[in-house]
């Protein structure tokens, strides 16, 4: 009776369900622990669900655009096309990392994450009224995977499998890693994969850049557009998700403008004359002197200094270590000595920056003292291949401006240093000018886009004539800045990395070795370090919040010691200036404000 007993166990065993899809369907997917909020809630906690529809929003923005095709690496595409174009789940912006439903209104995720199920909404419909099917979603993933962004074709490569059972119901399953573990980040990837329809694309490139509107399914198209000046957006009247609960209070104005122009003063000078109504000041000089005048004084003009809990962007003068001048890490530490950044700091910025320590800065994921924990923890197997001091001594900046290296003698210190580090990388001074071994100059360009950043530019450039080193600044037009940036034609440029609390692949796209020979990637620096690969593609396999966290801490400090940018600065909060007419709800997300959820008076 034995074998009869095995084999109907087996059988049993066979028609049971797989345990990794054993799940039941969600009303949204959490990267780690549970969803913040129930399957019945029925807005964002940061929305205002009685907001007035109406009015316009403007924008005075600065740059051009050549593009309304967001989701290729080719063109400079307009502000505000996110709003066209529409994914399976969206962000709920006061969480690290969940999503819940839109395109799709249930989703089912394998235990292991090694697959998942969407359900599309019934109700779903593309802006020509037509449903939104299956067949658009795997579309969109071929489309992504030829033509898409590099960071998308990393993403999306790990699909093994993708199949519509039915037309509301698409299923995805994911290859594991080389070390046999699932990447975790893979469902939330999928579900904010940019939808396109596939009977629009029937006939045209998907490849080409385009001024002509594409179809989409969000709660805006584009009404009017003056390529590189000025584009328009209009609501949906019958937008199909106006109810969902993650819509509700949002996208409330009925037009929203961005007039373009080539100059920041200028576009501030449209804002002050009431030719925009809501401006995010990255400037604190400007913030300081800038918006004086009668608006402000008799209460038009709000200026407000709003927290944040996110990462702010880690900026910085970025080297190019493809080129043979920056290869040398002591080459690239020497420069980041040589400027005064704490009189950069109180003179061009008022006082109102905090300089930048970290690749994840004003964030939990920021790298701080010795490692120690989880962060340790990842650290371990590669000691042998990381410099001793990183575990010995907390990564610091140089500085030129504290009471035990003040002023000027602080800074001589830290050019005598630098000195000998170049030295011993091999330049020598000739002649006031310093050169290699076989007479080459060290000599370099620093690639910018806004003529704002030159300040800061020029006085790093001067801070490295006593060096005998000769960088010059070049700024040229936001087309051509993106198409050498692309190509990775530069020798530095002033550039930053964005990450949410939440980071995975990513970073790989960011700092991978891959990445580095990808164009158009944001491997600026172009990176190519085993180590830092490996702990950035752990990060997306973390079970917990506090591996993540100290996987992150981990490979930032790994970034930190290998000198790939002078770090600049970075701002705590978020200084928006507005008109009185344009209206913000009273909580703000962990993410910083969000203008979806404002409407005008």
């Amino acid at each position: 009776m034995a074998r009869p007993i095995v084999l109907l166990l087996t059988l049993l065993a066979l028609l049971a369900p797989h345990p990794a899809l054993a799940e039941s369907p969600h009303h949204g997917i959490a990267m780690h622990g549970d969803l913040a909020l129930p399957p019945d809630f029925t807005t964002f906690p940061y929305v205002n669900p009685v907001a007035p529809k109406g009015g316009t929003i403007r924008q005075a923005v600065t740059g051009s655009f050549d593009s309304l095709h967001p989701h290729i690496v080719k063109g400079v595409p307009a502000l505000g096309m996110g709003y066209v174009f529409e994914t399976l789940l969206t962000r709920s912006w006061d969480e690290p990392f969940s999503l819940y439903g839109l395109l799709a209104d249930r989703v089912e995720v394998a235990d292991d994450r090694s697959a998942v199920t969407f359900h599309i909404n019934p109700k779903a419909r593309w802006h020509d009224g037509t449903p939104v099917t299956a067949a658009d979603v795997l579309f969109s993933l071929e489309a992504q995977r030829q033509h898409g962004t590099p960071n998308r074709r990393l993403f999306y490569a790990k699909v093994t499998a993708a199949e519509a059972p039915d037309p509301q119901t698409v299923h995805f399953a994911f290859a594991s890693n080389p070390d046999g573990s699932i990447d975790r980040e893979m469902p939330l990837l999928m579900g904010l994969m940019p939808i396109h329809p596939k009977a629009f694309w029937a006939g045209r490139d998907f490849s080409r850049t385009t001024l002509e509107p594409i179809l989409g399914s969000g709660p805006y198209r584009v009404a009017a557009v003056d390529p590189g000046r000025r584009i328009v957006y209009e609501r949906v009247r019958d937008y199909w998700g106006r109810d969902l609960p993650t819509r509700v209070g949002q996208f409330n104005a009925d037009r929203l403008e961005f007039d373009y122009y080539r100059d920041d003063s200028v576009a501030l000078e449209a804002f002050k004359a009431g030719q925009g109504d809501v401006r995010y000041e990255s400037d604190p000089a400007k913030w300081a002197t800038g918006y004086d005048g009668p608006a402000l004084r008799d209460g038009r003009i709000i200026r407000e200094e709003l927290p944040n809990h996110r990462p702010e962007p880690a900026r910085g003068l970025i080297f190019n270590t493809r080129r043979p001048i920056f290869a040398d890490v002591r080459v690239r530490r020497a420069l980041g000595m040589a400027t005064d950044f704490d009189w950069i700091g109180r003179n061009l910025f008022h006082g109102l920056l905090t300089r930048t320590v970290s690749f994840y800065p004003n964030s939990e994921l920021a790298a701080r003292g010795l490692p120690d924990g989880e962060e340790l923890q990842a650290l371990e197997p590669f000691r042998d291949r990381l410099p001793p001091d990183l575990f010995t001594r907390p990564f610091t900046l140089p500085d030129s401006g504290n009471a035990n290296a003040a002023g000027p003698a602080g800074l001589r210190a830290n050019r005598r240093e630098a000195m000998r580090l170049l030295e011993q990388a091999g330049w020598r001074v000739r002649d006031g000018r310093l050169a290699d071994a076989a007479g080459n100059r060290f000599a370099f360009e620093i690639l910018l886009s806004d003529p704002a950043e030159e300040r800061v530019a020029l006085e790093f450039a001067r801070s490295l004539e006593p060096l005998g080193i000769e960088a010059r600044v070049r700024t040229v037009d936001s087309a051509q800045f993106q198409a050498r940036l692309d190509g990775f034609d530069f020798d530095m440029t002033m550039r930053w990395w964005a990450s949410s609390l939440s980071p995975g692949n990513e970073q790989l796209y960011y700092y991978g070795s891959d990445a580095a020979g990808q164009e158009g990637s944001r491997n600026l620096a172009g990176i190519r370090d085993p180590v830092v690969d490996a702990l950035a593609r752990s990060i997306a396999a973390a079970t917990t919040r506090g591996a993540l966290v100290g996987r992150v801490q981990a490979l930032d400090r790994v970034l930190l010691w290998g000198h790939y940018m002078v770090p600049l600065f970075h701002s705590p909060v978020d200084r928006i200036a507005r008109w009185s007419t344009l209206h913000r709800p009273a909580v703000t997300p962990l993410y910083g404000p969000m203008l979806e959820s404002w409407w005008v008076e």
